[in-house]
């Protein structure tokens, strides 16, 4: 594959193993997409040249270590970039309609209507001065020409849906009066409330205890095929991946080095970084005593463009490779159908090609 950017192969959609599911037209197409921070110290390139497609249906992860681009990419998507960062070139069709350069009013049409965002901390995301019921009717309101009334009953209906008990009462509660588990099951349903064709949902989890975590993500996947969305996941948690996505991009130093299905990522890891990041997952039922598994070295300075590739240092092949440290490797399909940015790639269980 000779192209400089690294795109997802065509996907499974979730729910639909027919000859008819790579047709579907993409809900979500991103191609060549940069966002950069610019700082007093210099300019953060935290999403490099990030290509890939999403249907409808499918669920779509996105994986890395922190500082890897992950959240950028997600805020990109949304629109969100906070300052000093801002989108510095690509594209984002939403439904074919470009979003990339739309002013505030254009993209506050879009944003809740044709693409959701579940947020990592639902008491941050929402206003603690304003009850649960209010801040629903304005999310619905905004993109609907309704009533007050209908959107309150649309919002308890979503509440319900969502496994709140007693929803039209407790719309008139406030957010410190639900449970760190309800209050993102409020940011889900607020998410979905004006069915839109794509969910990003970014590290949805990460503030939740372990069995809270588990309803949330089976509530996520629940939503998603009951409704048709299609979802991205932002997450470092490999566990989830497998229980919830059918696709994986692997994101490093803010490009992707891995696009491949989730079944092909555990059975197979092509490029080293992602075996890395699997060689790290602790199984309970086999972990030993001592020191915990953990990737050499640290993610390299994103305001510094370096020949080679950014992975080099860290990787168990790269460091002893003169080649990977002056030559940038470029997209190249795997026999199992992944697509990996990595001149020594794992082809089929663990041998390089």
């Amino acid at each position: 594959m000779q192209s400089n950017s690294l795109s997802l192969p065509a996907p499974r959609v979730a729910g639909d193993g027919g000859p008819d599911a790579e047709r579907h037209d993409p809900v979500l197409s991103v191609r060549g997409l940069r966002t950069d921070f610019v700082t007093a110290v210099g300019t953060v390139h935290a999403v490099r040249d990030v290509s890939f497609d999403l249907r409808k249906g499918q669920r779509l992860a996105i994986v890395g270590e922190s500082g890897s681009g992950k959240s950028a990419m997600a805020m990109s998507l949304m629109g969100l970039v906070p300052p000093p960062g801002h989108v510095a070139g690509g594209s984002v069709k939403l439904n074919g309609t470009e979003i990339v350069g739309l002013d505030d009013a254009g993209i506050s049409k879009v944003r809740g209507k044709d693409i959701g965002l579940v947020f990592q901390d639902p008491m941050a995301a929402l206003d603690p001065l304003k009850t649960i019921g209010s801040q629903f009717v304005e999310t619905i309101r905004v993109h609907q020409d309704v009533s007050v009334k209908a959107a309150r009953k649309m919002a308890a209906d979503l509440l319900g849906e969502v496994g709140v008990n007693d929803a039209a009462r407790r719309l008139s509660d406030y957010p410190h009066q639900y449970s760190g588990g309800m209050r993102q099951r409020v940011l889900i349903a607020m998410a979905i409330a004006n069915d839109p064709s794509v969910v990003v949902a970014d590290e949805p989890t990460t503030a939740l205890d372990v069995t809270t975590q588990a309803q949330v993500l089976d509530l996520l996947a629940k939503i998603c095929d009951e409704r048709g969305n299609a979802l991205v996941l932002i997450t470092h948690n490999l566990g989830i991946v497998e229980e919830l996505c059918d696709s994986v991009n692997v994101m490093y130093a803010g490009r992707f080095v891995e696009c491949t299905s989730t079944e092909a990522l555990f059975a197979s890891p092509g490029h080293p970084y992602s075996k890395a990041l699997l060689d790290c997952v602790i199984d309970p039922a086999t972990a030993r005593r001592g020191a915990l598994p953990a990737i050499p070295g640290s993610p390299p300075d994103l305001s510094v463009d370096e020949p080679g590739c950014p992975f080099a240092p860290r990787c168990p092949i790269g460091r002893d490779q003169e080649r990977c440290a002056v030559e940038r490797p470029q997209p190249r399909t795997l026999s199992n159908g992944a697509v990996v940015r990595c001149h020594f790639a794992y082809d089929t269980q663990g041998e390089t090609a």
